[in-house]
């Protein structure tokens, strides 16, 4: 049994309809990435496991349980956090504040604070600036603060959309890495991501997604190695 499934989803925005028919699984442990370009779907596919947005047909599946109508809150209980688009750091709070703003749902102290370490081990930059106010960060260190923030949920499925959206080269290498890194600590994870490099060479499966559909599956090394998406994705020929 799949942690995540999404059976013939579809979602619309009044009636323009943004997801047909979307079907795929993540199992436990993967990185499975979503790769398109913009407007395929991806942050609306997103926004529909996080329960942000309903939807207009299908079902989400998690853990063997249909949460298609369960609030977006709840499925944070349940073990589904997301790190946004746009990072969607409180810019008035601290760091400290920020992160902690991701375990408001717990009451295991002393699991919360085993979770504060481990968001510091793996952003030691975040536990320098622990006092500082996020809208002074730069770009990728409020990255940090986003991912670190939906760690704090303890999630069992960790939805990243977009993680290296605007960021210097070094900070996107860096991103990747502990996006592994989570991976490999037992977090599965479901990754949005326009730069499809950084995303298949990292992913045990991939989806594309044209116009809101699945267009294309297969293992991060088969997409990669894909013709077409060479050329519509990494730029090759």
């Amino acid at each position: 049994m799949a942690l995540l499934e999404l059976n013939k989803m579809c979602v619309h925005y009044g009636r323009i309809q943004a997801l047909s028919d979307i079907t795929l699984h993540v199992e436990e442990g993967e990185i499975v990435s979503l790769i398109g370009a913009n407007g395929a779907g991806k942050t609306t596919t997103m926004r529909a496991v996080s329960g942000i947005r309903p939807l207009s047909g299908g079902s989400v599946v998690f853990d063997g349980q249909d949460i298609s109508k369960l609030r977006a809150d709840l499925r944070v209980v349940r073990g589904i956090s997301q790190s946004p688009e746009g990072r969607g750091v409180f810019p008035g709070m601290t760091v400290l504040e920020n992160l902690e703003m991701g375990c408001y749902t717990r009451k295991d102290r002393a699991a919360i604070a085993e979770d504060f370490e481990r968001v510091f081990d793996l952003f030691p930059r975040l536990a320098e600036r622990k006092s500082q106010v996020g809208g002074t960060m730069s770009g990728g260190e409020q990255q940090m603060v986003a991912i670190g923030r939906a760690l704090m949920a303890r999630p069992r499925l960790l939805l990243l959309d977009e993680p290296s959206m605007g960021l210097a080269p070094q900070f996107i290498q860096q991103i990747f890495r502990i996006v592994k890194e989570i991976n490999e600590q037992g977090t599965t994870v479901l990754l949005v991501e326009q730069n499809a490099q950084q995303a298949l060479s990292r992913a045990h499966r991939g989806y594309v997604l044209e116009t809101g559909r699945v267009v294309k599956t297969g293992t991060g090394a088969e997409l990669l190695a894909d013709p077409s998406i060479k050329e519509a994705y990494l730029g090759v020929a």
